[in-house]
């Protein structure tokens, strides 16, 4: 496919701006996004935490059914977007409007199949994903409009990874943020004044990403972006579809490895310490995320820039790009860490009132608190390798804290130490992958500084 035309006021922007300025320029949008969508998960669960502990356990049992949703959408999302910025960073439009648009369609259209086989066989998905028989007819309830979102929420997700792959981070913060605030106004509304129950949380949270979409798609039809949405631009060609999938694949793995962790920990915890535990370790789940949010949101502002200048082949700018946002994200998650492990038998009574539970989250955040710090290494070479489109070692990465670790852990630390190893599982995983990443970073650095980095290893064609 040839190159052609490039906005070029965008481009000299991403290539040769201050690296520093332009990606915290670029990460504040990313994180108000990353923060309010934290912010409406989060809401769900304090608003259905005051309804019970089987409505709140029955939240974080569909929270891994959305887990898997959200890993499709981004794997779709972060495939396509890698690839864009890359062509972009080459001035090859064609292939990123061929990129956006396959996989924008892929998304509605795996969405809708998601719809129709997830309402026909419900009642088994939420047994299977771990919920309790006092949970599961809530979990029903919440999941049947959760699951008629799919084809929004996949859609959603390709198009807020269009805006923050070309640096137009702007826009993504006005879709992603009015339906998250949205989405806060309306829990209490329907929940509580309209006395909808769980069934109020799961339309807030329907109505709010459709409302994103609209808000993600309308720049796009008055062609404020670069790469051009058309079907027209849908591909037929099975390696391209294969590209965007595999680029993806990091994403898709860690999502994904997330949704198949919480189902092995409502399994452990459920049987260890029934709906106490769900619900904890629910909350547990929904407060880190806020707090990982901010440190996605950093790295989401220096995605684009690496890719764009690994397309323009500028080793310089991103030695510089990486190292910045690896000691950024480290100190602001040590800000993070400090007041959660004071304050967190405080934070946890805000979204119940239940001794037994409140017991277990504060302990399983105060040992998070120190493991916090240690996230950024393995976050950043996760983005890096997948904006480079180095799959394997992205995809490696990606399955450390989720899967490698994760999986025997929860197994073996419940085994001998009872509740208290559902409490550490988390913790340990992140030392464990912290010291994983290490070398990959220390590696990735040393590349840079001796000019061993190829140029663009694989065709985005």
């Amino acid at each position: 496919m040839g190159k052609t035309g490039v906005d070029q006021k965008q481009f000299r922007k991403m290539t040769e701006a201050p690296v520093r300025p332009l990606i915290l320029k670029l990460a504040i949008p990313t994180t108000v996004s990353m923060l309010v969508t934290g912010i409406y998960n989060t809401a769900d669960t304090y608003f259905v935490s005051q309804l019970g502990k089987s409505q709140s356990g029955a939240v974080s049992v569909v929270f891994s059914l959305m887990a898997l949703i959200q890993a499709i959408g981004f794997t779709l999302g972060m495939g396509s977007g890698s690839i864009l910025s890359r062509s972009l960073g080459a001035k090859d439009t064609d292939t990123a409007s061929r990129a956006l648009s396959t996989s924008f369609f892929s998304a509605l259209g795996i969405g809708g199949l998601i719809t129709v086989f997830g309402l026909i066989f419900i009642e088994p998905i939420m047994n299977m994903l771990g919920s309790t028989p006092t949970a599961l007819p809530y979990a029903e309830t919440y999941a049947r409009y959760i699951l008629l979102g799919a084809p929004i929420m996949m859609g959603t997700y390709v198009l807020n990874n269009l805006w923050r792959w070309e640096g137009k981070a702007i826009f993504s913060m006005i879709g992603i943020g009015f339906g998250g605030v949205l989405n806060i106004f309306l829990d209490p509304l329907l929940i509580n004044v309209l006395d909808m129950g769980v069934a109020g949380a799961a339309i807030a949270t329907l109505i709010s990403q459709c409302i994103s979409f609209l808000l993600l798609l309308v720049p796009v039809l008055l062609h404020k972006n670069i790469a051009k949405l058309s079907i027209r631009y849908f591909s037929k060609n099975l390696s391209f579809h294969g590209n965007i999938w595999f680029t993806g694949l990091p994403s898709l793995l860690r999502q994904g490895l997330a949704s198949i962790s919480t189902i092995f920990l409502n399994l452990q915890g459920g049987d260890l310490a029934g709906d106490a535990a769900l619900s904890a370790m629910g909350i547990f789940s929904k407060v880190t995320m806020l707090i990982f949010c901010v440190l996605l949101g950093i790295g989401q502002g220096y995605q684009p820039v690496l890719g764009f200048n690994f397309g323009a082949k500028k080793w310089d700018r991103m030695k510089t790009a990486f190292r910045f946002t690896w000691i950024f994200g480290t100190f602001v998650m040590l800000v993070f860490a400090v007041p959660l492990f004071f304050f967190a038998p405080q934070l946890m009574p805000l979204f119940i009132d239940d001794a037994e539970v409140i017991s277990i989250g504060t302990r399983a955040l105060r040992l998070e608190a120190f493991m916090l710090p240690l996230l950024a290494a393995n976050v950043m070479c996760n983005m890096t390798f997948q904006s480079m489109g180095e799959r394997f070692k992205a995809s490696f990465l990606s399955c450390l804290r989720q899967g490698l670790y994760f999986i025997p852990l929860i197994l073996l630390l419940p085994y001998f130490f009872g509740i208290s190893g559902i409490e550490a599982v988390y913790p340990v995983c992140d030392l464990l992958t912290c010291l994983t990443s290490l070398p990959f970073a220390l590696h990735f650095l040393y590349a840079l500084s001796n000019g061993r980095l190829p140029a663009q290893q694989e065709s985005a064609q």
